[in-house]
């Protein structure tokens, strides 16, 4: 298989520290299920495709993520992803990183990916960063 080693991901000047997990109110209420839900697919495919860069955890420290110009975006991170929409990324997904005004090292995956898996991806990133679109 060969990997990705063009830079990609956050700004450093965005990088702000995570809330505890006891931060969190317990009185918050379950997000609203999903039109594309989250299935053990979804999971292999963000191993397969995503994780090379965004890592396992989606932590942004993949394998690939010290050869990168640009660090890849850590999908744990609410501060960020909970201000863009799941049309934002989704797009990001299908057209690559320079579509929504991102690093173009960021790959389009619309000609390897239906759409509905990338729905479920978009789905799989609000999972990990346990946070809502706008």
């Amino acid at each position: 298989m060969m990997a990705i080693l063009i830079g990609c991901g956050q700004d450093p000047a965005e990088k702000k520290p995570s809330p505890s997990p006891s931060a969190a109110a317990p009185s918050t209420p379950s997000p609203a299920p999903r039109a594309h839900p989250v299935t053990q697919e979804t999971r292999e495919t963000y191993q397969f495709y995503c994780a090379q860069c965004h890592g396992t955890d989606g932590h942004g420290k993949g394998i690939n993520a010290s050869h990168l110009t640009v660090p890849p975006r850590d999908h744990t991170k609410a501060d960020y992803l909970e201000t863009r929409t799941d049309e934002h990324l989704f797009t990001a997904i299908q057209q690559g990183g320079l579509a929504v005004g991102r690093a173009p090292c960021m790959p389009s995956w619309g000609h390897t990916l239906d759409d509905n898996t990338i729905h479920s991806l978009v789905s799989y990133i609000r999972e990990l960063c346990q946070c809502e679109a706008l």
